[in-house]
């Protein structure tokens, strides 16, 4: 998988930017079902639960980083990601892999 990058936003609805450190480990989920965008990607993190989305908006998306709509086909249901960047608005992640299902779209 070549590497991606995605930024996650919308922190501040949820616990801001503080808590984020370069090396964290992030769970992106596809959420089909959300009125709001038929792409979107929640951003989530064990123990707290949804943090943010991936950006999907060219007033979001940071610098070379993927949005929401380019990255949803890419992955699976799930993927890993790893805090590269925390910015006072925004969180640069590394999308790492795909984490729950394998090649045929079955969970492993």
């Amino acid at each position: 998988m070549k590497t991606m990058y995605i930024t996650i936003a919308g922190m501040n609805h949820y616990y801001g930017s503080e808590i984020f450190e370069k090396g964290m480990k992030v769970k992106l989920e596809k959420e089909p079902d959300n009125p709001y965008d038929r792409e979107a990607i929640a951003a989530r993190i064990k123990g707290l639960g949804k943090i943010g989305y991936v950006a999907n908006s060219p007033y979001t998306v940071q610098g070379e980083s993927m949005s929401a709509g380019r990255l949803y086909d890419k992955i699976g249901d799930t993927a890993d990601a790893e805090v590269q960047f925390v910015l006072s608005q925004s969180i640069i992640c590394r999308v790492n892999s795909r984490s729950q299902e394998n090649k045929t779209g079955k969970p492993r």
